[in-house]
C-alpha cells in the first residue's frame, strides 16, 4: 500500500510540474466582474432606489459576480476555434455561506458559446458563432443599464467587413415566461430576435457610428393561439442609431431609438430590447434619446454623464402615454495615483397618463459622496473600494422608504467593484 501511495504521489507531482499542464493553463483566458459590500440605512440595511434612473453609486444593496473562462481550443494558420463560458452569482449579501437553499443566492449560466474565426470567405477576421452569449451589449455604466442588449442563445456572423465598417447578423432566442397561467402547462412563449448591425463608419475625423435593426417575433404554440388574448402578440421592431465623437481627451455619444409593439416599453423602462408579453401592446410605439460621455475637465477631474429622455404610447391597455426624463452625473477628483474623491448626483421624473381616470407620477433624487481607492488614476480604473454616504429622496410623496412611511433616507457603507 505504501509503495502504491508513493507511486501515485510521484505521478501527481510529475503531472503538476509538466510543461503540458502549464501550457494548457496559460492558454485559458480568465475574466470576471464583482461588486459587493456592507452598509446601513436609517431603517435597517441599505435602501436601493431607482438606480437605473438616479445612479448606482451608494445605491446598490446586492452582491454580484461573474466568472468567465475561455480558451482557443484549435488554431491552424488563420483558422481558430474559441470556447467561452461564464457563470454568475447574485445575492443580497446577508449571510456567510450563500447557497441556493432557501433562495439565499441565485446562480446562472450566462455564456456558453463557440466562436470560429477564419472560415468566412472574403474576411478572415469575421466570426461565426453559436451558443449562449452576451451579444454586443451597449452599456451605461453609472446607471447599470444596457440600452441595447439582445442577449441569449443563438447564432450569427459577426464583424464582416463591408465598406468603411463591419456588418453583424444574429438570430437569438429570448423567451417570455409565465405569460398567462390560465393556459395550463403552456404559458411560456418562445420569442426569436433577428439582429442586424452596421458599425464603424466614420463620417468625419474623430467620429464613429453604429446602426441596427432588431426584429422580435413571438412564436406561440397552437394551444396559445387558440386561447388568444395576450398570446395574440404582433412582431415588433427596434431601430437604433448612434454617433460618438472624440472630445477633449474623452468622448460624447448621442443615441436615437424607436420601437413598437412589445419592444416599445424599453423606451421608458431603461430596457435594452426585451419583449413585453404581459400587456396589450398591439398599438404601442416609443422613442428614446440618450446622451452620454466622459470628459476629462482637468488632469485630475473628470465627469461622466448620462441623460435619457423616453416617450411611449399605448404600452398597456390602460396607459395612453408614458414619459421618462433622467439625468445622472458622476464627478471624480484624483487626489493621488490611487486615492480619489467621487460625487454623484441623479434625478428623474416619470409620468403615466391613463386612458381613464388619474395617472401616475414618480420623481426622485440621489446625492452621493464617496472616497475611493482604485488601481490607477483613470476614471474607469478597477478594482476600486469605496466608502460612501448617500441621500435618497422621493419628491412625489411616494413614501418609498422606511417600510413606506418616509420620502427620504440615508445610506452609509463600503462597496468594492472590479472587472478583469
Amino acid at each position: 500500500m505504501e509503495t502504491r501511495l508513493r507511486t501515485a504521489a510521484v505521478a501527481l507531482a510529475a503531472a503538476l510540474t509538466s510543461p503540458t499542464l502549464y501550457a494548457a493553463i496559460d492558454n485559458i483566458d480568465f475574466h470576471g466582474y464583482l461588486r459587493g459590500g456592507v452598509g446601513v440605512s436609517q431603517d435597517g440595511g441599505i435602501e436601493e432606489y431607482q438606480k437605473n434612473k438616479v445612479g448606482r453609486l451608494g445605491n446598490e444593496a446586492d452582491t454580484y459576480g461573474e466568472v468567465e473562462l475561455g480558451s482557443e481550443v484549435y488554431k491552424k494558420d488563420d483558422v481558430s476555434f474559441y470556447v467561452d463560458t461564464m457563470v454568475s452569482m447574485f445575492s443580497d449579501g446577508s449571510n456567510d455561506n450563500e447557497t441556493t437553499f432557501g433562495d439565499d443566492a441565485q446562480f446562472g449560466l450566462r455564456q456558453l458559446n463557440l466562436q470560429i474565426k477564419g472560415l468566412v470567405p472574403g474576411d478572415k477576421d469575421a466570426v461565426i458563432w453559436g451558443g449562449k452569449r452576451y451579444y454586443q451589449r451597449h452599456d451605461l455604466h453609472i446607471i447599470d443599464t444596457k440600452y441595447w442588449n439582445i442577449s441569449g442563445s443563438g447564432a450569427g456572423i459577426e464583424n464582416y467587413t463591408l465598406g468603411p465598417g463591419a456588418i453583424s447578423f444574429a438570430w437569438i432566442r429570448g423567451d417570455a415566461n409565465d405569460v398567462d397561467y390560465r393556459v395550463d402547462g403552456d404559458n411560456d412563449v418562445n420569442i426569436n430576435y433577428l439582429d442586424l448591425r452596421y458599425a464603424g463608419w466614420k463620417p468625419w475625423s474623430g467620429a464613429w457610428t453604429e446602426f441596427g435593426v432588431d426584429y422580435a417575433m413571438p412564436n406561440t404554440t397552437n394551444k396559445q393561439k387558440e386561447y388568444g388574448g395576450l398570446y395574440d402578440a404582433d412582431n415588433g421592431v427596434m431601430l437604433t442609431s448612434e454617433i460618438s465623437q472624440d472630445m477633449w481627451g474623452g468622448y460624447q455619444k448621442l443615441v436615437f431609438q424607436y420601437a413598437n409593439k412589445g419592444l416599445a416599453q424599453n423606451m421608458i423602462s431603461q430596457g435594452g430590447g426585451w419583449y413585453d408579453m404581459w400587456n396589450d401592446t398591439s398599438n404601442a410605439t416609443g422613442y428614446r434619446v440618450i446622451n452620454t460621455g466622459l470628459l476629462p475637465i482637468t488632469d485630475k477631474f473628470s465627469l461622466n454623464q448620462v441623460f435619457t429622455w423616453g416617450s411611449a404610447d399605448d404600452i398597456t391597455a390602460q396607459t395612453s402615454k408614458s414619459t421618462l426624463l433622467s439625468l445622472v452625473g458622476r464627478g471624480q477628483y484624483q487626489f493621488t495615483q490611487y486615492v480619489r474623491g467621487i460625487g454623484e448626483v441623479g434625478s428623474f421624473w416619470q409620468k403615466d397618463e391613463n386612458k381613464v381616470g388619474s395617472g401616475y407620477k414618480a420623481a426622485g433624487q440621489k446625492y452621493t459622496l464617496a472616497l475611493g481607492l482604485a488601481a490607477g488614476p483613470e476614471f474607469m480604473s478597477r478594482p476600486e473600494l469605496r466608502l460612501f454616504a448617500s441621500y435618497l429622496n422621493d419628491s412625489e410623496d411616494g413614501h418609498s422608504f422606511k417600510d413606506n412611511t418616509s420620502n427620504n433616507t440615508w445610506n452609509f457603507g463600503v462597496q468594492v467593484e472590479a472587472w478583469w
